[in-house]
Protein backbone atom coordinates (compact mmCIF):
# COMPACT_ATOMS: atom_id res chain seq x y z
CA UNK A 1 0.00 0.00 0.00
CA UNK A 2 1.22 3.33 -0.48
CA UNK A 3 1.10 6.80 1.07
CA UNK A 4 0.83 10.35 -0.15
CA UNK A 5 4.00 12.15 1.74
CA UNK A 6 3.66 15.00 3.40
CA UNK A 7 5.14 18.32 0.97
CA UNK A 8 7.70 18.41 3.69
CA UNK A 9 8.73 15.46 4.17
CA UNK A 10 7.96 14.90 0.38
CA UNK A 11 10.57 17.86 -0.74
CA UNK A 12 13.15 16.21 1.51
CA UNK A 13 13.13 12.77 0.07
CA UNK A 14 12.10 13.47 -3.58
CA UNK A 15 9.21 11.18 -3.42
CA UNK A 16 6.02 11.94 -3.14
CA UNK A 17 3.89 8.97 -3.09
CA UNK A 18 5.84 5.36 -2.21
CA UNK A 19 5.43 2.51 0.12
CA UNK A 20 5.60 2.84 3.74
CA UNK A 21 9.08 0.68 4.28
CA UNK A 22 10.34 2.57 0.86
CA UNK A 23 9.72 5.76 2.73
CA UNK A 24 11.90 4.50 5.80
CA UNK A 25 14.77 3.27 3.53
CA UNK A 26 14.72 6.68 1.72
CA UNK A 27 14.45 8.61 5.11
CA UNK A 28 17.87 6.37 6.33
CA UNK A 29 19.70 7.22 2.89
CA UNK A 30 18.38 10.95 4.21
CA UNK A 31 20.37 9.90 7.23
CA UNK A 32 23.59 8.09 6.49
CA UNK A 33 24.13 10.74 3.27
CA UNK A 34 24.22 13.91 5.93
CA UNK A 35 25.81 11.90 8.96
CA UNK A 36 23.22 12.45 11.54
CA UNK A 37 23.40 9.17 13.28
CA UNK A 38 25.04 9.93 16.73
CA UNK A 39 28.70 8.50 16.53
CA UNK A 40 28.74 7.73 20.40
CA UNK A 41 25.13 6.50 20.69
CA UNK A 42 24.10 4.99 17.01
CA UNK A 43 20.29 4.00 18.02
CA UNK A 44 20.12 8.30 18.17
CA UNK A 45 19.12 10.35 15.20
CA UNK A 46 20.21 13.69 15.34
CA UNK A 47 17.97 16.05 13.56
CA UNK A 48 19.26 18.83 10.92
CA UNK A 49 17.17 21.58 10.15
CA UNK A 50 14.94 20.16 7.58
CA UNK A 51 13.81 17.15 9.86
CA UNK A 52 13.54 19.22 12.91
CA UNK A 53 10.83 21.23 11.49
CA UNK A 54 9.07 18.05 10.11
CA UNK A 55 9.69 15.84 13.43
CA UNK A 56 9.39 18.60 15.94
CA UNK A 57 11.96 17.82 17.55
CA UNK A 58 15.83 17.74 17.64
CA UNK A 59 16.85 14.26 18.51
CA UNK A 60 14.90 11.32 18.40
CA UNK A 61 15.94 7.49 18.18
CA UNK A 62 15.54 5.29 15.01
CA UNK A 63 12.89 3.11 16.66
CA UNK A 64 10.44 6.02 16.52
CA UNK A 65 10.49 6.92 12.99
CA UNK A 66 7.63 4.51 12.06
CA UNK A 67 5.46 6.04 15.15
CA UNK A 68 6.78 9.56 13.60
CA UNK A 69 5.64 8.87 10.19
CA UNK A 70 1.75 8.26 11.40
CA UNK A 71 0.94 11.69 10.95
CA UNK A 72 3.06 12.41 8.12
CA UNK A 73 1.70 9.99 5.58
CA UNK A 74 -1.53 10.10 4.05
CA UNK A 75 -3.79 8.49 1.58
CA UNK A 76 -2.74 9.31 -2.06
CA UNK A 77 -4.86 11.21 -4.26
CA UNK A 78 -7.31 9.40 -6.21
CA UNK A 79 -6.56 8.86 -10.02
CA UNK A 80 -9.37 10.88 -11.96
CA UNK A 81 -9.44 10.51 -15.83
CA UNK A 82 -11.44 12.95 -17.50
CA UNK A 83 -13.10 11.51 -20.75
CA UNK A 84 -16.15 12.89 -22.78
CA UNK A 85 -18.46 10.35 -24.12
CA UNK A 86 -20.07 11.77 -27.84
CA UNK A 87 -22.51 10.26 -29.53
CA UNK A 88 -20.95 8.27 -32.80
CA UNK A 89 -23.35 7.05 -35.10
CA UNK A 90 -21.87 3.77 -37.35
CA UNK A 91 -18.50 1.95 -37.33
CA UNK A 92 -16.68 4.98 -38.45
CA UNK A 93 -12.88 4.34 -37.36
CA UNK A 94 -11.99 8.08 -37.49
CA UNK A 95 -14.24 8.61 -34.62
CA UNK A 96 -12.79 5.72 -32.36
CA UNK A 97 -9.99 6.47 -29.96
CA UNK A 98 -7.78 4.03 -27.55
CA UNK A 99 -5.95 4.86 -24.58
CA UNK A 100 -3.22 2.95 -22.82
CA UNK A 101 -3.09 3.41 -18.87
CA UNK A 102 -0.33 2.05 -17.07
CA UNK A 103 -1.50 0.22 -13.56
CA UNK A 104 0.98 -1.02 -10.99
CA UNK A 105 0.43 -4.37 -9.86
CA UNK A 106 2.45 -6.56 -7.54
CA UNK A 107 4.80 -8.49 -9.23
CA UNK A 108 4.08 -12.53 -9.69
CA UNK A 109 7.41 -13.80 -9.62
CA UNK A 110 7.71 -12.40 -6.39
CA UNK A 111 5.34 -14.48 -4.31
CA UNK A 112 6.68 -17.48 -6.28
CA UNK A 113 10.22 -16.97 -5.12
CA UNK A 114 9.27 -16.58 -1.66
CA UNK A 115 7.67 -20.20 -1.67
CA UNK A 116 10.60 -21.31 -3.38
CA UNK A 117 13.18 -20.27 -0.93
CA UNK A 118 10.61 -20.96 1.95
CA UNK A 119 10.38 -24.49 0.63
CA UNK A 120 12.77 -26.83 2.85
CA UNK A 121 12.59 -29.31 -0.51
CA UNK A 122 14.53 -26.54 -2.19
CA UNK A 123 17.43 -26.36 0.57
CA UNK A 124 19.37 -28.66 -1.47
CA UNK A 125 19.11 -27.31 -4.80
CA UNK A 126 19.63 -23.67 -3.53
CA UNK A 127 22.86 -24.77 -1.72
CA UNK A 128 23.96 -26.58 -4.35
CA UNK A 129 23.60 -23.10 -6.39
CA UNK A 130 25.28 -21.50 -4.42
CA UNK A 131 27.90 -23.26 -4.38
CA UNK A 132 28.35 -23.63 -8.52
CA UNK A 133 27.82 -19.62 -8.10
CA UNK A 134 30.94 -19.76 -5.45
CA UNK A 135 33.06 -22.13 -8.00
CA UNK A 136 32.02 -19.89 -11.00
CA UNK A 137 33.51 -16.50 -9.21
CA UNK A 138 36.84 -18.40 -8.20
CA UNK A 139 37.39 -19.80 -11.28
CA UNK A 140 36.96 -16.56 -12.51
CA UNK A 141 39.41 -15.24 -10.02
CA UNK A 142 41.84 -17.44 -11.25
CA UNK A 143 41.42 -16.83 -14.75
CA UNK A 144 41.96 -13.03 -14.18
CA UNK A 145 44.91 -13.65 -12.32
CA UNK A 146 46.12 -16.13 -15.34
CA UNK A 147 45.28 -12.94 -17.70
CA UNK A 148 46.79 -10.13 -15.81
CA UNK A 149 50.06 -12.60 -15.41
CA UNK A 150 50.66 -13.21 -18.99
CA UNK A 151 49.63 -9.66 -19.81
CA UNK A 152 52.51 -8.18 -17.65
CA UNK A 153 54.92 -10.53 -19.15
CA UNK A 154 53.88 -9.28 -22.80
CA UNK A 155 54.24 -6.32 -22.37
CA UNK A 156 58.04 -6.07 -21.19
CA UNK A 157 59.61 -9.64 -20.38
CA UNK A 158 62.71 -8.48 -19.63
CA UNK A 159 61.73 -6.15 -16.88
CA UNK A 160 58.51 -8.47 -15.81
CA UNK A 161 61.35 -11.63 -15.21
CA UNK A 162 63.39 -9.72 -13.30
CA UNK A 163 60.61 -8.12 -10.63
CA UNK A 164 59.35 -11.87 -10.51
CA UNK A 165 63.15 -13.02 -9.79
CA UNK A 166 63.08 -10.24 -6.98
CA UNK A 167 59.63 -11.24 -5.81
CA UNK A 168 60.64 -14.57 -5.48
CA UNK A 169 63.86 -14.09 -3.89
CA UNK A 170 61.76 -12.28 -1.56
CA UNK A 171 59.77 -14.84 -0.60
CA UNK A 172 62.37 -17.56 -0.31
CA UNK A 173 64.23 -15.45 1.91
CA UNK A 174 60.95 -15.10 3.99
CA UNK A 175 59.96 -19.08 4.23
CA UNK A 176 63.73 -19.80 5.16
CA UNK A 177 64.68 -16.82 7.04
CA UNK A 178 67.77 -16.62 5.40
CA UNK A 179 69.55 -13.29 4.19
CA UNK A 180 70.91 -14.90 1.13
CA UNK A 181 73.12 -12.82 -1.37
CA UNK A 182 70.75 -11.64 -4.77
CA UNK A 183 73.56 -11.62 -7.06
CA UNK A 184 74.28 -15.49 -5.69
CA UNK A 185 70.67 -15.97 -6.13
CA UNK A 186 70.14 -14.14 -9.85
CA UNK A 187 72.26 -17.10 -11.22
CA UNK A 188 70.18 -20.35 -12.66
CA UNK A 189 72.86 -22.63 -10.82
CA UNK A 190 71.40 -21.24 -7.31
CA UNK A 191 67.88 -23.22 -8.33
CA UNK A 192 70.04 -26.44 -9.09
CA UNK A 193 70.72 -26.75 -5.14
CA UNK A 194 70.00 -29.94 -3.14
CA UNK A 195 67.52 -27.54 -1.11
CA UNK A 196 66.17 -25.68 -3.41
CA UNK A 197 64.71 -29.41 -5.04
CA UNK A 198 63.09 -30.07 -2.14
CA UNK A 199 61.34 -27.26 -1.11
CA UNK A 200 60.04 -27.65 -4.83
CA UNK A 201 58.79 -31.04 -3.60
CA UNK A 202 57.53 -30.00 -0.96
CA UNK A 203 55.47 -27.52 -2.77
CA UNK A 204 53.95 -29.81 -5.03
CA UNK A 205 53.31 -32.26 -2.52
CA UNK A 206 51.45 -29.89 -0.08
CA UNK A 207 49.40 -28.75 -3.60
CA UNK A 208 48.51 -32.14 -4.27
CA UNK A 209 47.66 -33.16 -1.21
CA UNK A 210 45.05 -29.61 -0.96
CA UNK A 211 43.79 -31.09 -4.58
CA UNK A 212 43.16 -34.28 -3.16
CA UNK A 213 41.44 -33.16 -0.39
CA UNK A 214 38.96 -30.63 -2.30
CA UNK A 215 38.27 -33.23 -4.45
CA UNK A 216 37.21 -35.38 -1.30
CA UNK A 217 34.83 -32.80 -0.20
CA UNK A 218 33.38 -32.31 -3.09
CA UNK A 219 32.20 -35.84 -3.86
CA UNK A 220 31.88 -36.90 -0.27
CA UNK A 221 34.15 -39.45 0.20
CA UNK A 222 36.32 -39.61 3.11
CA UNK A 223 40.12 -40.62 2.88
CA UNK A 224 40.56 -42.77 6.51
Amino acid sequence: MKFKLHPRLAKVLGIATETRPKIIEALWQYIKTHKLQDPNERDNINCDAYLEQIFNCRRMRFMEIPQRLQTLLHQPDPIVINHMITYVEGTDPKKTACYDIDVEIEDPLKQQMSQFVQTQANAAEISALDQRIYDTVEQINEWKTRRDFYLRFADNPQEFIQKWLVSQSKDLKTMTEVSGAPEVERKALYFHQPCIEEGVYRYIYSKVQQKRAELEQSLGVKNN
